[in-house]
This record gives C-alpha cells, sequence and structure tokens, in this order.
C-alpha cells in the first residue's frame, strides 16, 4: 500500500548529448594548441586519452633547480611544498627531544622530591607522566597545522597566478 500524500518525483531531464569526437582525437588537438606541450608525452604528466591537456611553460620548472628557486628573488617560484616534509621531519625531532628531556627530567626531580616531600614528589612524577606526553601530542598537532597551512597558502598563491594567467591568454 502506498501513502497517497506522498509526492511523486519529479521527471528526469535528458542526459545531454556525447561530443561529436572521441577523447584521442581531444587529447591530439590539444596537444598542439600554443603554449602546452609539444605532442603527446608518456606518463604521468602526459596527454592521456582522456583529453586533458598538460600545461608548459613555467609550470614545467616547478620540479627543477631547487638552488634556483631558493635564490629567486621574484618568488615566481615557490619551494614551500618541496619543503614542507623536512620542516616536518625537524620539528618532530625537536619535539621528540624536548619530550625526551622534559619527560626524564620531570621524573628525576620527582623521585629527588620523594626524600623531602613524598607528596610532591609523587605529584610530579604523576604530572610529568601525564601532562608532558599530552603536551607533546599537541605540540605535533599545532606543528602539522602550521606546514599545511603554509603549503595551503602556496596552493592558492599557484593557483591564482595560473588563473591569471590563463585569463590573460583569452
Amino acid at each position: 500500500m502506498t501513502d497517497p500524500s506522498t509526492p511523486t518525483p519529479p521527471p528526469v531531464p535528458p542526459l545531454p548529448p556525447l561530443p561529436g569526437r572521441t577523447a584521442a582525437d581531444a587529447a591530439a588537438d590539444a596537444a598542439t594548441e600554443p603554449g602546452l606541450a609539444d605532442g603527446p608525452t608518456e606518463g604521468i604528466a602526459g596527454v592521456d586519452d582522456t583529453g586533458v591537456r598538460r600545461l608548459a611553460g613555467d609550470l614545467d620548472d616547478i620540479g627543477r633547480g631547487f638552488l634556483a628557486a631558493l635564490f629567486d628573488i621574484s618568488f615566481t617560484r615557490f619551494i614551500t611544498r618541496r619543503l614542507a616534509s623536512v620542516f616536518f621531519l625537524v620539528g618532530l625531532v625537536a619535539i621528540g627531544i624536548a619530550f625526551v628531556s622534559t619527560f626524564v627530567g620531570g621524573i628525576i626531580s620527582g623521585i629527588g622530591a620523594l626524600g623531602w616531600n613524598p607528596g610532591g614528589g609523587i605529584a610530579l612524577i604523576l604530572s610529568t607522566v601525564i601532562v608532558v606526553p599530552v603536551l607533546a601530542f599537541f605540540a605535533v598537532v599545532l606543528l602539522r597545522f602550521v606546514i599545511e597551512a603554509g603549503v595551503a597558502l602556496v596552493a592558492i598563491a599557484e593557483n591564482t597566478e595560473r588563473t591569471a594567467q590563463n585569463t590573460r591568454r583569452d
């Protein structure tokens, strides 16, 4: 039995017609347009049979010349994406060293305080065991957030530059 108060769904609109050429033809045409790579290339960055074009020019230089990008005073090439993993690794090592030294120092101080103030020594040991790992975890999360924010800003800048270049060409 059906409920008479339920409305009938609206009719589905017809699908648009398929393009008149194949994806391979579109890829071949896209590879010969000015401003794009000359001819299809193999690999991830090349033109595939979906018709997606491979950009050429400044975007080809992204993977080349780290030192040239590092000392580029016009800031047309960004190195933040390349160095993000290095910054994160160095930050993790620094947080790890700080964690171990603070944890061991807190335990040693707590054991030393047990002789003249047993309650204070136990409290210091417990607070070290609980607080130091939590703070280290938050430091790792904060480090990750900061690095991701920097990488996201660089990605926005690259996309904005690419959009501006495409707008000027049209």
